[in-house]
């Protein structure tokens, strides 16, 4: 089936959870005003789904293939990405110094969302740019912003995030790839592996955003820094020159986004590879972090984007496969599966998470324009402390969700999901990388309670906890849930020193709470808004979510306080 981009949905997550009528009032947004809101929705969901969307089928079979020095990717892919550029949609979110249109972040995760959902292994492509983006904007000296920004806004060019080594997935500071100084540059050696769009054939020059150990510097982290390694040098004019000594040497054979080329990247093989950072020596960490932390947003907001696609294919489905007949009807007439209740209680299990992750991922994309734009200090530090908070939350939960959702997906085509020919067991395929991009969700957990709670003794926490807690007085199951957020946030503070193992443990299961609570949140406050807006459909999924998902958090909070200690006594 086609994919239809829930369009009235992400109209009302933008308008009543991230606010979007209060972001326009921010100079920087004044054109973001709502007619402008529905035509960019409009026009991205046209591509989405007439261009995007019917080459994700034909990426899957195909696959990337690398054919001498140049990735060959699959059919309609280079068609789809040169109409995303050529519509401006790579520069929706960028700054208009750069070429940008400088709409709010919330607004380009609504538009994000559909490229995602319509192929997903086309989407990381755009998805990797903005990171690249934002890590030389932010780093990067002003001539290399002349030198590549603007192409990189346009989508003229694209970008990379190259950090992985063989030795080196989560430890980056076991990195061996090298650099060192040649002049006004660097020359770069090493190894790159699990490089999503290393190489392909959609525009003329790929711009590397490479993690390397500088020579002369300590081991570990404090040698590293972060460079700009382009696929072809620039001269001066802007035009390009030579071949840069950076190649694409093999893809990576995949479970699932197989239209997507991940490639192993080899630098150096002959005089080095030509790059120049930004950051300055021994501050690679902290420049990739802007990278990764945008990325992490953006790979939660992929798993919101996958469920949908996957609850779509499994609604359809329902609607039109015919077994058996309906409970306690006597007239003998088969029916369409979704009359049968176990059928509906998953398609509204998929429906109500993927609802719940979505105005999540919205509110937390609504954080960061207020934490760019607010003018008063304290708003914006307020914003930016909510974003750190949100970010291993909506990363981790809406990955987790979109597999747990395809699976569904699989589950309600029976024995036909198992079969490639319907589609269904793609979504599952495609959907299991998420949780393991940017930091797996073992990580993001880990972040959460080590660096985004225990860190500031748990003040941001407790500060959104008070949040809910105001706004759901009289909601039982949200009041109940609370309670458990509290109690097992107070256990984690007061254990934090005398069982640092067990805390460690506890940690995966202690954000699926919080994300799960700051879920039940999201659609109390939708249902509220639904109330003036007539939107019964939304009231009912928020009330699935209260009764049926909100309740599985109790049967966590053993594991959480003090429920894992066996793990460091394990012996395996």
């Amino acid at each position: 089936m086609g994919y239809r981009p829930p369009v009235r949905d992400m109209q009302f997550v933008l308008r009543h959870i991230a606010g979007m009528d209060e972001l326009a009032r921010f100079p920087a947004y004044a054109s973001a005003t709502p007619d402008v809101v529905s035509a960019v929705l409009d026009e991205a969901a046209k591509l989405a789904s007439e261009v995007w969307a019917p080459t994700n089928v034909t990426g899957d079979k195909q696959t990337s293939k690398l054919e001498g020095d140049t990735v060959k990717t699959p059919d309609g892919f280079k068609e789809a990405y040169t109409q995303f550029a050529d519509g401006g949609w790579n520069a929706l979110v960028c700054a208009e110094e750069h070429g940008g249109q400088n709409l709010p972040w919330a607004l380009g995760m609504a538009v994000n969302e559909m490229w995602q959902s319509s192929n997903l292994a086309l989407g990381l492509c755009p998805l990797l740019t903005q990171a690249a983006i934002e890590a030389i904007d932010k780093w990067g000296a002003d001539a290399y912003k002349k030198t590549y920004l603007a192409k990189l806004v346009s989508g003229e060019w694209t970008g990379t995030m190259q950090l992985t080594e063989p030795q080196a997935g989560t430890d980056l500071a076991a990195i061996r790839t090298t650099a060192k100084k040649n002049g006004d540059h660097y020359l770069l050696k090493g190894q790159k592996i699990f490089i999503t769009y290393g190489e392909h054939g959609f525009v003329p020059n790929i711009i590397h955003l490479v993690l390397a150990h500088i020579d002369g510097l300590p081991d570990g982290n404090d040698g590293l820094g972060l460079f700009i390694v382009p696929k072809f040098l620039v001269n001066e004019d802007g035009s390009l020159g030579k071949r840069n000594d950076a190649h694409a040497v093999s893809l990576e054979h995949k479970l699932g986004i197989h239209g997507s080329p991940t490639c192993v990247m080899m630098y150096g093989e002959n005089e080095g590879a030509t790059g120049y950072l930004i950051g300055g020596e021994g501050n690679g960490l902290k420049c990739m972090f802007t990278m990764m932390n945008n990325a992490r947003i953006s790979v939660g907001l992929q798993g919101v984007a996958l469920a949908e696609r996957a609850y779509q294919h499994a609604l359809a489905y329902a609607k039109e496969r015919v077994q058996g007949f309906k409970l306690g009807d006597k007239s003998g007439e088969r029916v369409a599966i979704i009359e049968h209740a176990d059928v509906r209680r998953m398609l509204m299990t998929m429906q109500a998470t993927t609802e719940a992750s979505r105005a999540l991922s919205y509110y937390a994309g609504s954080m960061i324009d207020r934490m760019r734009h607010e003018k008063d200090d304290e708003a914006k530090k307020l914003a930016a402390a909510r974003v750190d908070l949100l970010t291993p939350l909506v990363k981790a939960w809406s990955t987790d969700l979109a597999v747990e959702t395809a699976s569904l997906g699989v589950q309600v085509h029976g024995g036909m999901g198992f079969i490639e020919e319907t589609g269904a067991a793609q979504y599952y395929r495609d959907a299991r990388i998420l949780p393991i991009y940017e930091g797996t969700n073992g990580i993001q957990s880990a972040d959460l309670v080590f660096r985004k709670v225990l860190r500031d003794g748990g003040a941001e926490a407790k500060r959104f906890i008070s949040e809910m807690k105001d706004f759901c007085q009289g909601n039982a199951a949200m009041e109940n849930a609370l309670k458990a957020l509290e109690e097992t946030t107070a256990w984690l503070l007061a254990h934090a020193k005398t069982d640092l193992e067990t805390v460690a443990a506890a940690a995966v299961p202690y954000l699926r709470i919080f994300a799960t609570v700051a879920g039940g949140y999201m659609m109390e406050k939708m249902a509220k808004a639904a109330e003036g807006d007539d939107y019964k459909e939304k009231i009912i999924t928020a009330q699935f979510f209260g009764e049926a998902i909100l309740p599985q958090i109790h049967g966590l909070v053993g594991p959480v306080m003090g429920g894992q200690r066996a793990v460091s006594a394990w012996v395996a």
